[in-house]
């Protein structure tokens, strides 16, 4: 088995089977620290391959007299991290929404409805399976693999589908209503 710092060599000259190398030599152990951190198989499965493509993506600024498990497992350390204090953030912010919405819906039902019909109206904005893909991940709350699944496409697909129909959707709100009265919208789909 070649050394890391070989196999980081062959990665500066684009060398595949280096990446493959260190890819099958790694992927198991990092996968469980990842694991460990996040309690969720599919979060850790997307930080596994983030992590990989960083690899791939950053070979030519790794140096190799350094450790590269170790850059790993710190990259998917911080990358563990960061997904925690999102979904901390998410937990946090739909707790506020949540009760924001509760007294919304109690000090202004006229509100509620002109917001719910506003985010009607921007997701048929959407071409068909954006709409789709909006629907299955933000409505009915499935997973990028259950709608990949669902579509008959890629789960890299659907997460691209959806990163622009949220985009469209927010840029559709800010464009068409006042601000403050669309933001419980934003944060929920947030």
């Amino acid at each position: 088995m070649a050394l890391d710092s070989d196999l980081v060599i062959k990665l500066h000259d684009d060398d595949v089977g280096a990446f493959d190398a260190l890819y099958w030599k790694y992927h198991q152990t990092i996968y469980s620290n990842i694991l460990k951190l996040t309690k969720n198989s599919e979060a850790s499965q997307d930080i596994l391959q983030d992590v990989f493509s960083m690899l791939w993506e950053k070979r030519m600024d790794i140096d190799n007299q350094r450790s590269v498990s170790g850059w790993l497992f710190v990259l998917s350390f911080n990358q563990s991290v960061n997904y925690i204090r999102k979904k901390l953030r998410e937990y946090s912010a739909k707790d506020s929404m949540m009760a924001l919405i509760d007294a919304s819906d109690k000090a202004n039902p006229k509100l509620l409805e002109d917001q719910y019909n506003l985010l009607e109206t921007a997701i048929s904005q959407l071409s068909s399976q954006k709409r789709r893909v909006f629907t299955l991940c933000k409505l009915e709350g499935k997973s990028y693999e259950a709608a990949a699944q669902e579509m008959n496409i890629s789960k890299h697909t659907v997460k691209e589908y959806l990163s622009l129909a949220m985009a469209s959707v927010k840029s559709f709100i800010k464009d068409h209503k006042d601000y403050s009265e669309a933001v419980v919208i934003l944060w929920i789909l947030s």
